[in-house]
Parts: C-alpha cells; sequence; structure tokens
C-alpha cells in the first residue's frame, strides 16, 4: 500500500531527476536493485530521505542536492556520481559542482576529493558538460 510519505517522496523524486521509458526516477537507483533481499528498502528510501527529508523547507533543491555530494564525497561513497547527475537535473552548474569538491579538500583530504574529482569528470563527459571558471 502506497502511503501519502510514499507519494510525497515519489513527487520530490521526480523534481530531482529525469524521468525515462525503464525509471520513473530516472538515474536514481532508489533500492530496486536490492528487492530480492531487502524488500522494503525502496519504500524506505522514498518515504525517509525523500518524503520527509529532501522534502524539508529551508534548503531549496539545489542547495540540498550540493549538501548530499559534500556529505558524499567525505565518506567517498560510490552514489557520488548519481548525486552529481541529479546536480546537473536540478541546475547546479559543473563549475559550482567541481567548487564544492575543491573546497572540501582540507576537510576531506586529498584521495578522497580525488575520487570525487574523478568521477564528476566522467559524469560531466557522459552528460556533455564541463567546467567554464578556469583558475587564474
Amino acid at each position: 500500500m502506497k502511503t501519502e510519505r510514499y507519494q510525497k517522496g515519489m513527487d520530490k523524486l521526480k523534481e530531482l531527476t529525469v524521468p525515462d521509458e525503464q525509471s520513473p526516477t530516472g538515474h536514481m537507483e532508489i533500492g530496486e536493485s536490492f528487492a530480492e533481499v531487502a524488500p522494503d528498502l525502496k519504500r524506505m528510501v522514498v518515504e525517509f530521505a525523500f518524503g520527509d527529508v529532501y522534502s524539508r523547507p529551508g534548503l531549496d533543491n539545489q542547495q540540498k542536492v550540493l549538501c548530499t555530494i559534500s556529505a558524499l564525497v567525505a565518506q567517498g561513497t560510490p552514489q557520488i556520481g548519481m548525486h552529481v547527475v541529479t546536480g546537473l537535473n536540478v541546475g547546479l552548474t559543473p563549475d559550482e559542482i567541481i567548487g564544492s569538491i575543491m573546497h572540501l579538500i582540507p576537510y576531506v583530504g586529498f584521495p578522497r576529493a580525488l575520487n570525487a574529482l574523478k568521477v564528476a569528470q566522467d559524469v560531466f563527459k557522459e552528460q556533455g558538460v564541463s567546467i567554464s571558471n578556469q583558475p587564474e
């Protein structure tokens, strides 16, 4: 049974992603691949992460996604790429995404930042975008 929280979460997901023929949540992996071992994971992700957390007031979608990218960079998790795509979908520029990762270097260290930069670089290539702000 779909709850009001679930619908709220799906509505928020649709703001953040570009749905395609294969998935109403586009590039966003929300637990479908774990249905065999954790059938309730998708519901939890949709209701909690997107229905409760991402739907909270106070930050706009760009700020929320930039916070998410920063947290994932700090943790060094593989979901960075998925959220870089989300950042582009909500209007973050490649310069803003790279700027935030570069800003994290003194806090998370070079290895995590370099890994995140590589992921962002791959996503930008795949999406056909590039940075415009070159340092002097």
